[in-house]
């Protein structure tokens, strides 16, 4: 039996703040709502975030129109504070996301398993956008 090897998909940014303030709007369900939608027309109405191994996190995603709506979550299988955010997602996929502090800066490096549903594209796309949401969140508030 072969196994099928994933695609994986990688997002970053640079986040003009220092480590602790951008993991502070990252993994705060207070700030999760404010910042995490990849357009305008959709929102986050609500979030949790059990933030140790095993603990789980769920972002409630809506169109705003109320048309649709989804929850994004996921098992943390590793949280190494202010380095490394490692889950296995709802549909079993496989997300890693890494925090490097550079002076007063900090980089986010988002790598997941692609899933069947959508191209590679719309998917990269997708979640650039919502990196760059936070980005922008981080370095507004």
């Amino acid at each position: 039996m072969e196994s099928i090897k994933k695609k994986i998909i990688s997002v970053h940014t640079t986040v003009n703040e220092p480590i602790d303030k951008v993991w502070k709007n990252f993994t705060s369900p207070e700030d999760i709502i404010k910042w995490n939608s990849a357009s305008e027309d959709w929102h986050t109405t609500s979030a949790s975030n059990e933030l140790h191994p095993g603990g789980k996190f769920n972002y409630r995603m809506e169109a705003k129109d109320g048309s649709i709506g989804f929850d994004f979550w996921g098992i943390y299988d590793e949280v190494i504070y202010n380095e490394k955010l490692v889950s296995t997602l709802g549909d079993g996929r496989k997300l890693e996301i890494k925090f490097l502090s550079i002076h007063k800066e900090t980089e986010i490096m988002e790598s997941f398993e692609a899933e069947d549903e959508n191209s590679i594209d719309l998917q990269r796309t997708g979640w650039q956008a919502i990196l760059d949401n936070f980005k922008k969140y981080a370095e507004t508030y």
